[in-house]
């Protein structure tokens, strides 16, 4: 299971949005869906 499968299991298991969490780690809430998507700097 890739990372970005148990970030998005655990966020929609709490009933969290993307943008909750992104707040509560003080990031943007397109972070949090490029966390989920696997996408990353090169």
């Amino acid at each position: 299971m890739e990372i970005g499968s148990v970030i998005r299991e655990k966020r929609t298991a709490q009933g969290l949005t993307q943008e909750q969490v992104a707040t509560a780690l003080g990031v943007s809430a397109p972070a949090v869906s490029k966390w989920e998507r696997g996408v990353s700097h090169s």
